[in-house]
């Protein structure tokens, strides 16, 4: 065996588990006689990184706690006692260390606390769910061969009990210990039986040299206006050996041209002498660069990233540790705006707008893994949004979920683990003085930073949801995170010659830290409860004056009810059943859901008193498809509006807006624009539209066509199309605006929409808006499709264009890479039209929109062209069309042949005669998969395959 190479080797496969007290053998027999010889009883193959109940579910030794209401027959550790979920996990791995080399163990984080044997010698594995623990094993480690490895999970020492009615955080006990809190269920999730004990990240050796790398820390800090940029790197290096150490401290920053080649836009060495036994903190001299490439949040610009990689070389020995980074240039700012009391964001000086959401983790079974996170965070993207809140009941997050926020560009509010309910503000009061360790709460914050403060995407620092930590923790996280004089304001008076201390050396330093999520700029920004609301609202509430009263709204949310398969694949046939409707006396409507859908926290579509049935609005539903279908269209809507609500008033009531929430961590019926298995609902593409850089949209409340310009440049040579369409594809209204200008980050009226004050509106009727370049009306930058009814009127009228068949041209173009399809569907409506000189010319790629379909299609000659014609005779409007793909090796009876995640350029679109839009769609598919593509609509029941 050659000698081991320096640098981290995961363990993340071939582990075992068994419950505590069904194993017999102490962890030193463990590792030295009595090891487990594989997975027999009661040994299982062990899911690492994960909890218990995710291997428990592996093995199929309990149901699928997410399907259905299986949940309810797992034993909760409340019933169970900690033992139940205490065990023990188990693996082997090899080793060849010479005489020099130093090997450790890495536990990225554990919950709740451990044993560790190796080879019969014990250590411990402190208490904490978010902190990391670097074990040395040298002296221990069997160096040339076989080693034995058993490590025993403890649970939270406070699991706490769920009382009958539920509630949020349970009893709130968890709040005592420093753990997630959303375990204990809330009013959007259901309890996790194990409170995810378990080895939920990645388990390593690393072998190093004599000198090992530990925490660097990266600060980019710009000078004459951002023409000039200095990066500042401070690390520690620990000398392990009994000898001095003579180092070479080498940095090199790279720069990517293309997937082949790099620029080398620095390399410098240092000489250092280590003394033995002793651990140093070395600040580089700042490497200068001139006109760096600047990383900015999504819509604003590209998101660049160079390479920082650092090795230290010992005399004597050769490379002795590295370490590399993908590291942005950015400076972000936060501060109060004046003008709205909202807490407003700059990068690179420019003021931001947040349009983004609330995230609370990608997996309640703590099933986390990069690709899943690049389909959870592209999928951010795609909506167009720029800001992820990470919430205070969740995680710390971990550094591959940021590794594709810094390149997706998603801002990240990432907040600390205190919530309202948990500590201090539940109902009864609950852990006044939150958890009961403050130290070992702060030494976990201190970690979570040291881990995380490298990455671009890290906007903020919260102290919690809803509440802020207790006035002793909340004072050491001021001190700990006060801002270096460089980011403290944007002028430029600091000197950084005449200073001493590099901003390197701050534990942060470089973005701010906020008490809480509702202080300093946020809601009512002193603390009261002045989030929210949380369920369904009228469309056009949210451009009224009234509607919400502060700057940021940090957790505002709605509806979320998946399509139809989802809540097929997710339930029994007695899921299946749709809610009844219950007409009150005041005439509206009360939504009564079978007790599956109550148990996975179904939010009604009406809210009796207040608002009347937004299902109902489209005719009275008919069963699971019409139900869902309909809820598709209220989903669209609602945060279309939601999101156009607020930034029609952008900078002059509002500096931002945070969805509560974008998805849920199970299968849940409430507040996400995507299902737990990924599948988008048409809210996310609502969402997508109404975020867009530059973006054209109907004022609800006044009837102004508006057009938003978040960029950073003026808006001109533009006009809008306006044109209006009947139920039977006629076009009533029609109209072009003259040619106007729209100033950067601003918002302007354009032109009352004036067709429903005609004699001969129409009770239902379509309405759609492209924003153009008027010297080339092909560039289309903006478009916008409208449903909308008269007042006092309703959808019902839509339920006739049901049975319209409307004739479609469908031309698909298909390339493979390996397991990867990406296909591009032009799907055009033939219906003939004479009414506008440019309804034809849609185009899927906005010319501002900066959008990064990096799974769109890659090959100018596709591989596959296919075209099909649905000739039918009915001209009209091809309304709320939606792609989907499935696998064609399954039986026709499966509940479920989805093939998911696929990433889709537009859904849930609808085309007017005349027009063609063009859409890529990008999957991977496993071996032996055949693909299909379906396209359906509200014209089309039944689904036709385009490819």
């Amino acid at each position: 065996m050659a000698a081991a190479m320096v640098g981290k080797t995961l363990l993340d496969s071939a582990w075992l588990a068994a419950r505590s007290t069904e194993v017999e053998a102490t962890g030193v027999l463990l590792t030295t006689t009595m090891q487990p010889s594989g997975p027999s009883p009661p040994w299982v193959e062990a899911a690492i990184p994960g909890t218990v109940l995710g291997t428990l579910l592996k093995n199929k030794l309990v149901p699928d706690p997410f399907y259905g209401l299986n949940n309810e027959s797992i034993v909760d550790i409340a019933d169970s006692g900690r033992e139940y979920y205490t065990f023990w996990f188990f693996t082997t791995f090899e080793s060849k260390l010479t005489g020099s080399q130093y090997i450790d163990l890495n536990f990225r984080a554990i919950n709740y606390s451990g044993e560790v044997y190796l080879n019969g010698h014990q250590k411990i594995l402190p208490k904490g769910m978010f902190r990391r623990h670097s074990l040395d094993i040298t002296d221990i480690i069997n160096r040339d061969g076989k080693n034995l490895l058993a490590v025993l999970i403890h649970p939270p020492d406070h699991p706490g009990t769920i009382p009958p009615e539920g509630g949020q955080g349970g009893d709130h006990e968890i709040g005592k210990d420093v753990a997630a809190q959303y375990v204990e269920g809330w009013d959007w999730m259901t309890p996790i039986r194990d409170r995810n004990t378990g080895i939920w990240d990645e388990v390593s050796i690393s072998v190093t040299g004599p000198v090992k790398l530990a925490d660097p820390h990266l600060v980019s800090s710009f000078f004459d206006d951002y023409e000039r940029s200095y990066l500042h790197t401070t690390v520690d290096l620990e000398n392990k050996s009994s000898l001095p150490a003579e180092c070479s401290l080498t940095i090199q920053v790279t720069a990517e041209l293309d997937e082949e080649m790099h620029l080398l836009e620095h390399v410098q060495s240092y000489e250092l002498l280590i003394p033995p036994g002793t651990l140093i903190t070395y600040t580089i001299p700042p490497l200068l660069f001139d006109k760096p490439n600047l990383w900015w949040p999504n819509g604003m610009g590209k998101q660049y990233l160079y390479n920082v990689e650092l090795s230290v070389d010992v005399k004597g020995f050769g490379e002795s540790d590295s370490w590399s980074h993908q590291f942005g240039f950015r400076k972000i700012e936060s501060i109060i705006d004046t003008a709205t009391g909202g807490r407003l964001f700059k990068v690179n000086g420019q003021q931001i707008f947040i349009r983004g959401g609330n995230w609370i983790l990608s997996d309640g079974l703590l099933r986390l893994s990069a690709k899943r996170y690049m389909t959870d965070i592209k999928f951010h993207a795609d909506m167009n949004f720029n800001m992820i809140r990470c919430w205070g009941g969740g995680l710390a997050e971990r550094p591959e979920f940021y590794h594709y926020c810094d390149v997706y560009g998603i801002l990240v509010w990432q907040e600390f683990w205190i919530t309202g309910d948990c500590d201090g503000r539940g109902m009864p009061i609950s852990n006044p003085n939150g958890p009961l360790d403050h130290d070992l709460f702060l030494l976990c914050a201190r970690d979570t930073v040291k881990l995380l403060r490298n990455h671009a995407s890290l906007a903020l620092w919260v102290g919690g949801n809803e509440q802020t930590p207790p006035k002793d923790i909340n004072t050491a996280l001021i001190n700990d995170l006060m801002l270096h004089p460089l980011f403290k304001c944007s002028d430029e008076t600091y000197n950084l010659a005449e200073e001493s201390d590099d901003p390197s050396q701050y534990l942060d330093g470089t973005r701010a830290y906020v008490q809480g999520s509702m202080w300093d700029g946020f809601a009512n920004g002193k603390g009261d409860f002045t989030d929210g609301p949380y369920e369904i609202q009228y469309p056009e509430d949210f451009f009224k004056n009234d509607f919400y009263q502060y700057g940021f709204n940090p957790e505002v949310g709605s509806v979320g009810i998946p399509v139809a398969t989802t809540i097929r694949a997710t339930m029994p046939p007695e899921g299946w059943q749709i809610p009844s409707f219950q007409k009150l006396s005041t005439g509206y409507i009360e939504e009564i859901p079978n007790p599956i859908w109550d148990y996975h926290k179904y939010i009604p579509y009406s809210k009796p008193e207040k608002v009347h049935d937004q299902i109902e609005a489209y005719g009275h539903p008919k069963d699971l498809d019409d139900f869902c279908e309909k809820a598709q269209l209220v989903n669209y809507v609602q945060y279309r509006a939601l999101l156009e609500g607020w930034t029609s008033r952008m900078w002059t009531k509002y500096t931002g807006v945070l969805i509560w929430k974008t998805q849920n961590p199970w299968t849940g019926l409430r507040g996400q624009f995507y299902d737990h298995l990924h599948d988008q609902t048409a809210g996310f593409y609502g969402c997508r539209s109404a975020a867009e850089p530059i973006h054209v949209q109907l004022n609800l409340s006044t009837y102004y066509i508006e057009v938003v310009n978040t960029t950073s440049n003026e808006l001109s040579d533009v006009a809008i199309e306006i044109s209006v369409w009947d139920l039977d594809g006629a076009c009533p209204y029609y109209k072009v605006t003259e040619k106007f200008s729209v100033a950067a980050k601003k918002v302007s009226p354009i032109v009352e929409m004036n067709y429903p004050k005609s004699t001969n509106a129409k009770p239902v009727y379509f309405l759609l808006l492209k924003l153009f370049r008027v010297s080339d009306s092909n560039i289309i930058i903006s478009r916008n499709f409208y449903w909308l009814h008269l007042p006092d009127s309703d959808y019902n009228a839509l339920e006739l264009h049901h049975g319209k068949k409307v004739p479609l041209k469908i031309t698909s173009h298909v390339s493979t890479t390996e397991s990867t399809y990406n296909i591009q569907v032009e799907v055009h409506n033939a219906s003939k039209n004479s009414n506008s000189a440019i309804l034809g010319s849609l185009l899927n790629n906005h010319k501002n929109a900066d959008e990064k379909y990096d799974g769109g299609l890659q090959c100018s000659r596709p591989e596959i062209s296919r075209t099909i014609e649905i000739e039918e005779t009915d001209p009209g409007v091809a309304f709320f069309l939606h792609f989907s793909v499935h696998s064609a090796n399954v039986e026709e009876a499966a509940v479920d042949t989805r093939i998911l995640p696929v990433h889709y350029s537009d859904n849930y679109f609808s085309l007017v005669p005349g027009e063609e839009v063009t859409v890529n769609i990008s999957f991977e598919v496993s071996e032996g998969i055949t693909p299909q593509v379906l396209l359906a609509g509200w014209n089309y029941h039944e689904e036709i395959q385009v490819y």
